[in-house]
């Protein structure tokens, strides 16, 4: 039996005033965040957001690429991505 998953372009924009989603920027999701982007703060803010708007285990959400950049690439694991669209902007 094959795991749901699904990538997922994200805009990242750092060093916010708060952590949201702010809704579709073409084809990616456009989230800010309050942590700063060093370290990895900003990426480990972004997966746990989405995370915990989607219900979905912190395991089930990792980053592809984009580790250094404001172009992201996600996969999430248990979750299609009609599924991801629609709870991450309701």
């Amino acid at each position: 039996m094959s795991v749901v998953s699904c990538r997922l372009k994200v805009k990242a924009v750092p060093g916010a005033s708060r952590s949201e989603i702010v809704g579709r920027l073409g084809e990616a999701l456009k989230v800010r965040v309050a942590a700063p982007p060093e370290g990895g703060k900003a990426n480990r803010e972004i997966l746990c957001l989405l995370a915990a708007r989607l219900g979905l285990p912190a395991a089930g959400v990792t980053l592809v690429s984009g580790a250094a950049s404001p172009a992201k690439l996600v996969e999430l694991r248990g979750v299609t991505a009609a599924q991801a669209w629609a709870r991450l902007l309701a």
